[in-house]
Order: C-alpha cells, then sequence, then structure tokens
C-alpha cells in the first residue's frame, strides 16, 4: 500500500515524540549534556523540528554542513507537540484550504507554530513521493517547547555517523536497521485538516 503523502512518521511512546535538530556544538553538546538549550540558544528566533531523522540528516548534510555539527534527538511531550499541530497554519497559501490568501497571511502571523511537508528522503538522501513533516515553532509555541515539552535531549551525531558509513560502504540493510523505529503517529483528521496543503 503506497504511503499517503502527507502522514507524520516518529519515534514516538505512548506519552511522547521525537524531533530533531541540528546546532554548531556550543549550542548542541551542552543542551545534550544538560538536558535543555543553553543561554545562547536564541527564543526569539523560529527553530524547526523534523521527527524524521533522514529529512535531518539532509538538512544537515549527515552533521557535516557548519553550524549543523552537532545533531540532537529531543523527546517532547505528545501533548506539546499537538498543540504546537493544533495551532499551526501551512507555511504557504493552499487554494481550496485558506478562502483566500489575505486570509492565510493573518493566520501566518498570528500562529505560533507553521507547518511545511517536505520530500521525505530515502538512505541516499533522495526524495521520496511522500512529504515529511517540519514544524517551525516561534514566540509563545518556541517558549513552550524549551521549557515544557522537552523529556530529553541526546545527540545522536555518532549514530549520523555510522548511517552514513553504512550507505558509503554500500551497505544498505545495515545503515536500515541503525535507523530509528519511525512509525505513522496517530495524528487524526481534527489535528491534520487545516495542515494538509
Amino acid at each position: 500500500m503506497p504511503e499517503p503523502k502527507h502522514r507524520i512518521r516518529a519515534l514516538h511512546t505512548a506519552t511522547t515524540v521525537t524531533v530533531y535538530q541540528a546546532y554548531p556544538p556550543e549550542i548542541g553538546l551542552p543542551a545534550a549534556q544538560d538536558g535543555h538549550f543553553p543561554a545562547a540558544w536564541k527564543r526569539d528566533r523560529m527553530t524547526w523540528i523534523k521527527p524524521s531523522f533522514l529529512w535531518m540528516m539532509y538538512r544537515c548534510g549527515w552533521a557535516a554542513k557548519e553550524g549543523q555539527e552537532t545533531v540532537l534527538a529531543i523527546e517532547i511531550t505528545r501533548e506539546g507537540f499537538e498543540w504546537a499541530l493544533a495551532n499551526a497554519c501551512l507555511a504557504h497559501y493552499e487554494h481550496g484550504l485558506h478562502p483566500d490568501r489575505a486570509t492565510w497571511k493573518r493566520r501566518l502571523k498570528r500562529a505560533p507554530a507553521r507547518v511545511q511537508w517536505d520530500p521525505e528522503r530515502d538512505l541516499h538522501l533522495r526524495p521520496l513521493p511522500h512529504r515529511s513533516l517540519q514544524l517551525g515553532l516561534s514566540g509563545e509555541a518556541a517558549e513552550r517547547y524549551a521549557e515544557q515539552w522537552i523529556v530529553s535531549i541526546d545527540d545522536v551525531t555518532a549514530l549520523a555517523h555510522a548511517v552514513r558509513a553504512q550507505v558509503r560502504a554500500g551497505a544498505l540493510e545495515a545503515a536500515r536497521r541503525l535507523l530509528p523505529a519511525e512509525r505513522p503517529y496517530p495524528a487524526g483528521d481534527a489535528l491534520l485538516n487545516h495542515l494538509r496543503g
């Protein structure tokens, strides 16, 4: 059965969901060590969280891009994640979903979170036909994320390097076995209908 175009796939438990971010070591290393972001982390900027490990690898170049050398797996509460989805606006105007462009712009300006659906990636980081969720948090959402939602932060940079090494060696099955066990996240239509573009 083919993957639906818009579906959240994530490593999740009954109470948490894991998202990924990549940072320079001066932010990523203390965050992983202390379990919260250091003072250098900018709360007034939009921060993007990604439930897809391979999309994160595409974005950070397997932790090789400048300023993205430390990959973090951040376990957050499902309650917080779903609050962000419920209060999010799609990052682009979608005819038929939004009444008109002006209404969408007003919603986007007020929303503390925004959603993009970008092509999911395979082990070679090539785009797949189905989409992966990116969730941008700003204002109240970024504050809640940093202060209330985080359960744990793990440095998974070594995992990124290990998966990449297996892919480079042509050992795709071995690489696949290392990947986080992402599965469909039980977000119902009520949570996603206003975000499917």
